[in-house]
C-alpha cells in the first residue's frame, strides 16, 4: 500500500474500496443464503410456499447451464449468469414469483479424459469442479434457489432421463392422430387385427423375436444398422452435429469415418413437421430460427419407383422435379446404400466405358474400392467438392419408368444416404451438379425444361415450359414446371409407382456412446437378441465401477476398427439374471454397454429444476402448469427467458424441443415447447498477444508502448480472439472480485456493450464502474465518518425530480428489454447529477437511486437500502415508477425551417398538436419576416420539434 493510498484510507475510513466491498458482500451473500431469500416457491410439493407470492404473476428464467470444467470460471463465462440474475431481480421487484437456478451438465468427455489420464474417477473430479464453480458463482452474487440446483450426474436425476428413454422407447408415432402414442396401443391393434401387420402376417403367430423386430420400425428410440460417424480416435460414434465441415471430431480434432454399425437412435424425423411449424409461435432470434428451419429441411416433391434390371427389388427415389422424370439419364447409389451389395453384377455388362469401371476387373472390386475412398470424407467435402465428381459404375441399369429406357446405376458420393432414399435419378440437363457429373463420365443430357435462347454449356435450373416430356398417355411439353409436377405425380399414383410426399434434411438422432461417463441404457437383451426395457421399479441403473474408463481407440486413420465400450468389460455388471415383471420369471440378461450422449441430461433440466425432489414423478402436474403452461401470448407455453450461446441451435435446441414434444404427447406436460423467449448473449473476447513462432504468452505481462506490444523485451503481435487458458489471456472473476469486488465486476459485465454482441475484455476499463460505486456511496454515506447523509424532510428542486423520474422511466425499459448497458448510463448521469448539485442528496431522490442500481449491484444496494434505514432485503420490494408528467420535459424547442434553412426556435408543450404548432410558427414575428410576400405552398410538421415550410 503506498504512503498516498494510506493517507486517503486514513481521512476517509468509510471510503468504498475493494475491502469494504468484500466485506458487504460476503455478509450480503451469507445473509441471502441464511434467509433464503431467493426460495421461489411451487404452488404445491415440497417447496410449496408463501400463497401471497405464488398468486403473483410468475417468471421462469433460465440460463443454459454450464459444464464444471476443472479450470473454473474466466470473466467471459458468468456473462449470461449476471444478465439473468439482473433481470431475475428485477422482476422480483415488479411483483414477480420469480424461479431462477442453475444447475451443471457433468456428464461428458473431458472428465471421461482426465480419468484416463490421472486414473481419477470422473465424478470426484466433476464434483470438485462444480463445488469451485459455485463458489464463484455465489461470490458474483447470483440469486439463484440453491435448492432447486441439479447435476446431470446425480443417479436422483439420471433416474428420470432414462425414465423418459423408456417413454419415448415405449411410444410410436401416430400420423393420422399427428402425435405420439404408447406402444401397447400399437400392440393392441395388431393383436385384434385393426392395423394389418406391414408384412401381412398374423400376430399372434410371430415370435417375441418377431414381434420386435416389427415394433422396432415403429418405436420413437429404436436400435438399428445403419450408418454413423464412426472416429477411431475417441473410440466413438458421433452424432452429425458433432462432426465438422472439414470431417473430423468436434472434440479431439480426429478423423471421422462412415461406418455400418448397431446403434440406439430416436425418431426425431417424426416430428419435422411440428419442430417447423411451431418456431412461429416462439419468441426466438429470427437466425436461430432459420438454422433450425433449415437442418430440418423440409421439402415437397414425389417417391419414385426404378425398376433394377434384373432384380426384384426397385431403387426408390425422392425428387422435389419429378416434372424432369424424362431427362433422367442415369442413377446414383450413395455409397452406403444397402441396395449397393445387391445389384452389383459379377461381370462387367458388354460394351462399358472404361472410364466407368475405375480401372477394376470387376464391379465389386471397383464399388469395394470406391466404398474406401469415400468413407474417409464428411458430408460437408461430399457436398462442396465443385466440379471434380467421383463415382463408378455398379454394373447394373435400371428402367426409367417414363419412358422405359434402361439407364445406368452409379455410386458416387455426391449423393448422400443422410438424405432422402440415398439414391437420385439424376437428370444433367435440370441440375449443375448431375452435369458436371454427366460430363466427367460422358452420360447423355436430355433438356426437359426449355432454356433461354443461346443457353448451353451448363444445366438449366430456371423457370420454363416442359420440353421432350411425353409418352404415350402422359404429354408434359409446354407446361409449366407446377401444373407439370402435379400431372407427373398424378401419373405414377394412378400406376402404383410412386406418390406425392415431403421429405425432411433431418436425420434421426443417433443416441449411442462407446464412452463410460455417462446415463446406461434401462436395457437389457435376452439369449436371442432381443431388446427388453428395464421395469419403472429397478430405476436408477447406476453406472458401475470400472478399471479403465476408456473407450478402446484406435489409429486415427484407420476406418476399419470397431467401438468397443468401457462398460463391456465389467462382466458381473454385463450378464444379470433379472425378473422384469413380464411374467417370464427370473431369465438371464446382457446389459446395452453403450451409454448416452451428453446432449440426454440437458433435454429436459428445466422440469427437473420445477420439483427437484419429486421422487415419485417427473414433475408434479400442477407445478408444471404453473410455471411452464401456456398462457395468453404464450400457446405452447415454455420457459419465459432462455439465455445462452447461439452455438447450440441445431443440437441441444432442437433435441430438447423433440423430448418436450413428446413428453407433451403422452400427457406428462401441459408446455408443448421447453423455452418460449430465447436470447443469444455475446462473447466476452480478449487479446491474444502471440510471440515470432506463433505461440501464446501471457497476456497480463505484456507490455504497451507507443512501438507496439512486448513481452520479456520481444515484440508480440496482438490479436483479438477467445479467452482461454490455453492462449494465457484468461482473466478469473476472482481476480476481479478481489481487486474492485463483485458488484463493479458486474457493472463492467453489463455496460459493456449490448448483450448480444461481442465485446472484448479490457481490465484497465473495470475502474469506471467502481468509480460509478465509490460516487454513489459518497452520495448516501459519509466516508469520513460512515454515517449517512441524505436529507429527511428535504424536496429535491424540479430539475433533479425531473432527472430522477426520466431515468425511473428509462432503466425499467431497459432492463425488462434486456438493455443492461443503455440502463447503467442512465444511473450514471442521475448519479452524477446528484454528485455536481452538491449537497445532502433528498432522501426521495436518495432511495429511488438505490432500489434502481439493485439488480445490477445488488451487495452495495442491499446495505446502503440496510444504512438508509430498512429492514430485511429489498430483493421485493418495489422497483421505482415513474411519474408520466415528470418523465416529459415542460417544453421543447421546436426548429422553423423555410426551404431547410433554420428561421425560429419555439418553446413548446411536449404533447402540442400538429394544428396548434403550424399555428404558432406561422405567426411568429421572425417566420413572417422570412416569408414577406411567398405563398406558402405546403406546411410539415413533425410535432413538437420541427415544422417545415415549403414556399
Amino acid at each position: 500500500m503506498s504512503e498516498t493510498t494510506s493517507a486517503a484510507e486514513t481521512a476517509a475510513p468509510h471510503r468504498y474500496t475493494a475491502a469494504l466491498a468484500a466485506d458487504i458482500e460476503n455478509r450480503w451473500q451469507d445473509f441471502w443464503e441464511a434467509d433464503q431469500t431467493f426460495a421461489a416457491p411451487n404452488p404445491t410439493g415440497d417447496l410449496a410456499g408463501d400463497e401471497a407470492l405464488v398468486a403473483r404473476p410468475k417468471a421462469f428464467v433460465m440460463d443454459m447451464f454450464p459444464y464444471p470444467s476443472g479450470a473454473g470460471l474466466h470473466v467471459g463465462h458468468p456473462l449470461g449468469y449476471i444478465a439473468t440474475d439482473v433481470f431475475a431481480r428485477y422482476r422480483r421487484m415488479t411483483g414477480h414469483n420469480v424461479l431462477h437456478t442453475l444447475g451443471f451438465d457433468a456428464f461428458g468427455l473431458p472428465a471421461e479424459q482426465h480419468a484416463v489420464a490421472t486414473g481419477t474417477h470422473p465424478r470426484v473430479s466433476t464434483e470438485a469442479a462444480i463445488d469451485n464453480m459455485r463458489r464463484q458463482l455465489r461470490r458474483l452474487g447470483l440469486g439463484h434457489d440453491k435448492r432447486r440446483s441439479v447435476a446431470t450426474i446425480d443417479p436422483d436425476y439420471y433416474k428420470w432421463t432414462q425414465w423418459i428413454f423408456l417413454q419415448i422407447y415405449n411410444s410410436w408415432y401416430d400420423e393420422q392422430a399427428d402425435r405420439a402414442r404408447p406402444i401397447a396401443e400399437l400392440i393392441a391393434a395388431f393383436a385384434d387385427g385393426s392395423r394389418p401387420v406391414p408384412d401381412g402376417r398374423d400376430w399372434a403367430s410371430l415370435s417375441t423375436a418377431e414381434r420386435e423386430a416389427v415394433l422396432g420400425g415403429y418405436r420413437l428410440a429404436y436400435a438399428s444398422q445403419s450408418p454413423v460417424n464412426w472416429c477411431p480416435g475417441l473410440g466413438t460414434v458421433l452424432a452429425n452435429e458433432e462432426v465438422t465441415a472439414d470431417g473430423r471430431s468436434e472434440r479431439g480434432n480426429f478423423p471421422v469415418f462412415k461406418a455400418n454399425l448397431r446403434q440406439w437412435n430416436m425418431r426425431i424425423t417424426a416430428y419435422a413437421d411440428r419442430l417447423i411449424s411451431d418456431l412461429d409461435a416462439l419468441d426466438w432470434p429470427e437466425a436461430i430460427k432459420l438454422q433450425q428451419r433449415n437442418w430440418i429441411g423440409r421439402s415437397e416433391g414425389a417417391r419414385v419407383d426404378f425398376a433394377v434390371d434384373g432384380h426384384d427389388e426397385p431403387i426408390t427415389v425422392f425428387t422435389t422435379r419429378p416434372d424432369t422424370l424424362f431427362g433422367a439419364t442415369y442413377m446414383v447409389l450413395a455409397p452406403e446404400h444397402p441396395l449397393v451389395d445387391t445389384v452389383v453384377p459379377a461381370a462387367w455388362p458388354e460394351g462399358t466405358k472404361q472410364a466407368w469401371t475405375g480401372g477394376a476387373a470387376t464391379p465389386a472390386e471397383a464399388v469395394e474400392a470406391y466404398r474406401k475412398q469415400a468413407s474417409s470424407k464428411s458430408d460437408v467435402e461430399r457436398q462442396t467438392e465443385g466440379k471434380n465428381k467421383t463415382g463408378v459404375f455398379s454394373g447394373a441399369y435400371a428402367v426409367n419408368p417414363l419412358n422405359g429406357v434402361k439407364i445406368p446405376v452409379f455410386v458416387a458420393d455426391y449423393v448422400l444416404m443422410g438424405y432422402g432414399t440415398g439414391a437420385i435419378m439424376a437428370v444433367p440437363g435440370q441440375d449443375e451438379r448431375d452435369w458436371e457429373f454427366a460430363a466427367a463420365f460422358e452420360l447423355p443430357v436430355i433438356r426437359t425444361v426449355q432454356p433461354p435462347q443461346g443457353w448451353e454449356g451448363e444445366a438449366y435450373t430456371g423457370q420454363g415450359p416442359a420440353i421432350n416430356s411425353a409418352n404415350d398417355d402422359l404429354d408434359l411439353n409446354g407446361l409449366e414446371i407446377a401444373e407439370a409436377k402435379r400431372r407427373t405425380i398424378a401419373w405414377l399414383e394412378q400406376r402404383g409407382i410412386g406418390e406425392g410426399t415431403v421429405n425432411f434434411r433431418l436425420r434421426d438422432w443417433l443416441f449411442s456412446r462407446q464412452r463410460y461417463w455417462g446415463e446406461p441404457f434401462p436395457i437389457v437383451y435376452d439369449e436371442d437378441g432381443t431388446a427388453h426395457a428395464l421395469p419403472e421399479s429397478m430405476l436408477p441403473l447406476e453406472l458401475p465401477e470400472v478399471e479403465d474408463y476408456s473407450p478402446r481407440t484406435f489409429d486415427p486413420d484407420d476406418a476399419n476398427t470397431e467401438p468397443e465400450t468401457p462398460l463391456s468389460r465389467n462382466e458381473d455388471w454385463v450378464n444379470v439374471e433379472l425378473d422384469l415383471g413380464d411374467g417370464r420369471g427370473v431369465r438371464a440378461y446382457r446389459r446395452e454397454t453403450n451409454t448416452m450422449p451428453n446432449w440426454a441430461g440437458s433435454c429436459w433440466y428445466e422440469l427437473r429444476y420445477l420439483d427437484p425432489h419429486n421422487s415419485e414423478k417427473l414433475v408434479d402436474p400442477g407445478i408444471e402448469q404453473y410455471w411452464m403452461g401456456p398462457r395468453e401470448g404464450r400457446p405452447h407455453g415454455g420457459v419465459d427467458l432462455y439465455v445462452g450461446g447461439a452455438e447450440h441451435a441445431v443440437l441441444h435446441l432442437l433435441y430438447a424441443r423433440f423430448w418436450s414434444k413428446v413428453l407433451f404427447d403422452l400427457g406428462h406436460v401441459s408446455s408443448v415447447e421447453p423455452f418460449h423467449k430465447l436470447f443469444n448473449q455475446g462473447m466476452i473476447q480478449a487479446y491474444v498477444y502471440r510471440d515470432s513462432r506463433g505461440f501464446p504468452v501471457p497476456a497480463a505481462e505484456v507490455e504497451e508502448r507507443e512501438d507496439g506490444y512486448f513481452w520479456q523485451g520481444q515484440a508480440v503481435k496482438r490479436e483479438l480472439g477467445k479467452m482461454g487458458k490455453s492462449l494465457k489471456n484468461a482473466v478469473t472473476p476472482d481476480e476481479i472480485c478481489a481487486e474492485y469486488g463483485a458488484d463493479t465486476l458486474r457493472l463492467y459485465e453489463m455496460a459493456m456493450g449490448p448483450l448480444d454482441v461481442s465485446r472484448p475484455w479490457d481490465t484497465r476499463a473495470v475502474v469506471g464502474q467502481y468509480r460509478l460505486l465509490q460516487r454513489l456511496w459518497r452520495n448516501v454515506v459519509d466516508e469520513a465518518t460512515g454515517e449517512v447523509t441524505v436529507a429527511d424532510g428535504v424536496e429535491p428542486d424540479e430539475a433533479t425530480l425531473r432527472a430522477l423520474h426520466k431515468t425511473i422511466d428509462g432503466v425499467t425499459g431497459d432492463l425488462a428489454g434486456l438493455r443492461f448497458n443503455t440502463a447503467i448510463a442512465k444511473i450514471t448521469e442521475l448519479n452524477n447529477h446528484l454528485t455536481k448539485a452538491g449537497g445532502p442528496v433528498p432522501r426521495s431522490i436518495a432511495e429511488p437511486l438505490v432500489l434502481l442500481i439493485a439488480p445490477l449491484a445488488p451487495h452495495i444496494a442491499e446495505e446502503l437500502w440496510r444504512r438508509l434505514g430498512h429492514t430485511g432485503s429489498l430483493a421485493h420490494a418495489d422497483f421505482p415508477v415513474a411519474d408520466p408528467a415528470l418523465v416529459q420535459d415542460e417544453a421543447v424547442v421546436c426548429v422553423v425551417q423555410i426551404k431547410g434553412k433554420v428561421k425560429a426556435r419555439l418553446e413548446v408543450p411536449p404533447a402540442i398538436a400538429d394544428a396548434e404548432l403550424e399555428a404558432l410558427a406561422l405567426g411568429d414575428p421572425a417566420v413572417v419576416a422570412a416569408l414577406g410576400d411567398a405563398a406558402v405552398r405546403k406546411v410539415i410538421v413533425r410535432a413538437p420539434k420541427l415544422v417545415n415550410i415549403v414556399t
